[in-house]
């Protein structure tokens, strides 16, 4: 005999996503915050540029071995013991990154430090809405955490090129740093486990244990093809904002105004994971809207690669970010729900893996540079890459139900 179980959604899950969006805001900031000033913190630490971008790679790198510990960790125990700890761990070494002064080896062992905490916050995107959101919100949901990502991502584009030209690269990131810290408290304070009653069934489904659900995963075709869509993504937009200076610098464009034109794909980015997240909950699809997106970003990539002026530039920097991003969150809401019964933590966190890994790509964005003396190259391989994506896309298969139940709200 099925028991009656009683729904509610609480206005608190607000809260709760408020609290979660500070700290991956954080935590992207501190990612980010070399890229617009690589030449000024080579000079400072005394190393090269490739040395310098090693800051943010790091980050991408020890991904690959966290990612499903840090999945388990989720599943197990709860979004948010699992984002405090990370939290914490990211606020005491973003401050002892600042502490480090010009010693690049103390300074790269704390950014190391954060890297590894970084899976706990991005394999909990899909998890919190999951708990606390109904299933017509949670496309949103995500959008508004990569909104928080990009704002803090933002930050660490347009705010370091000012803060260096009144002080050094260890006093940034010390307040960075302080940021982070903050950011753990504020999170201590208003995060909850669970509201009073799930948000709808579908927050009550059984989940499968993580190995089985891993296993699940991997044999569903449609989640395989869109692990191999996050590689290419997420290795663009890693791309773009880990090298933007070398990007544009050659069109004679200062580490100012390219912290400015990151700042503009990410401002694309806001807007693009507000609408179209918002379009895929209320139609209740997921694959037209991955389609549009990565076919949507291809002429921002052609003309970041080609405009020869800062203006046609700007233009196609928004454009990039306004599909390439927006991509992201119904894309993560897409491998939810196609995994099922996989937990959120694990398959939120294979999608995160294979994002990660394109580090493969943002290195090899470099090798060109350096090979060619120009990223334009490995901009354009880029764009045939997202041709090719686009298609795939078109092979996804939709999630079950997705569509009869938008129509019944």
């Amino acid at each position: 005999m099925k028991m009656d179980v009683t729904y509610g959604v609480s206005k608190y899950r607000w809260a709760v996503l408020t609290a979660v969006m500070l700290v991956n805001a954080t935590i992207q900031a501190l990612w980010i915050a070399y890229s617009p000033v690589a030449s000024a913190a080579s000079a400072y630490y005394g190393v090269s540029e490739l040395a310098v971008g090693f800051f943010a790679m790091s980050f991408m790198i020890a991904f690959l071995p966290f990612s499903l510990p840090a999945s388990w960790f989720i599943d197990r125990f709860g979004f948010v013991k699992a984002i405090g700890l990370g939290s914490v761990a990211v606020g005491i070494f973003g401050l002892l990154r600042g502490l480090a002064g010009s010693n690049f080896t103390l300074a790269m062992i704390a950014t190391c430090g954060m890297a590894a905490a970084q899976p706990l916050f991005l394999n909990a995107w899909t998890k919190m809405p999951a708990v606390w959101f109904p299933k017509k919100e949670r496309a949103t949901a995500v959008g508004l955490t990569t909104i928080a990502s990009i704002v803090g991502t933002a930050v660490g584009l347009v705010v370091t090129p000012i803060l260096a030209e009144g002080m050094d690269m260890a006093r940034i990131q010390l307040i960075y740093g302080g940021a982070a810290a903050f950011a753990a408290c504020v999170f201590f304070v208003f995060a909850r486990g669970k509201p009073p009653l799930p948000p709808d069934e579908s927050a009550t489904e059984e989940r499968a244990f993580m190995v089985e659900g891993l296993v699940h995963a991997i044999k569903n075709p449609s989640f395989l093809k869109f692990l191999a869509l996050a590689f290419v993504g997420m290795g663009i937009f890693n791309g773009v904002t880990t090298w933007v200076e070398g990007i544009v610098k050659p069109r004679g464009i200062t580490s100012t105004k390219a912290g400015i034109l990151g700042a503009i794909m990410l401002a694309g980015g806001v807007v693009g994971a507000v609408v179209i997240p918002a379009l895929s909950d209320k139609a209740g699809k997921r694959k037209p809207y991955i389609v549009v997106g990565l076919a949507g970003a291809i002429p921002g990539l052609l003309g970041l690669a080609f405009a020869p002026g800062f203006a046609l530039i700007a233009i196609s920097s928004f454009v990039l970010g306004f599909f390439l991003i927006a991509v992201n969150p119904v894309g993560m809401q897409y491998a939810a729900e196609i995994a099922r019964p996989t937990p959120e933590g694990s398959s939120n966190g294979l999608v995160s893996l294979a994002g990660q890994a394109s580090v493969l790509l943002v290195y090899a964005m470099e090798a060109v540079n350096r090979a060619t003396g120009s990223f334009t190259v490995s901009l354009a391989a880029s764009a045939v890459l997202l041709v090719f994506s686009t298609f795939l896309a078109g092979r996804l298969v939709e999630g079950k139900g997705q569509g009869e139940e938008a129509a019944g709200h």
